[in-house]
């Protein structure tokens, strides 16, 4: 699952963030979602606990966030990719109807 924000924004440093960070996305998107748990990845803004930021970034969909210890070395996701930030969030299954 591929999902990115729209790019109708008028700022123009966040388009520019946003297709740098789609940039990064395109070329990173299969070894994430070959990781156990992850079900998608994106671009869009980052959430520190429910609340949305403004900060634009790699979003990183799984079933279920799970500590490291639990994680085998190479399912950890990375907190950055080519200096794009990456953001975690738990989404549950998804199924297709």
């Amino acid at each position: 699952m591929s999902v990115e924000i729209g790019m109708n924004d008028p700022d123009p440093n966040l388009t520019q963030d946003a297709a740098r960070v789609m940039e990064v996305k395109r070329a990173h998107e299969d070894e994430l979602l070959a990781k156990r748990n992850v079900v998608g990845v994106g671009v869009g803004y980052r959430k520190r606990g429910s609340e949305r930021t403004s900060e634009i970034a790699l979003v990183v969909m799984v079933t279920q966030k799970l500590p490291p210890t639990l994680l085998a070395p190479e399912d950890l996701i990375p907190t950055s990719i080519e200096g794009v930030p990456v953001d975690v969030q738990e989404v549950g299954e998804i199924t297709a109807y």
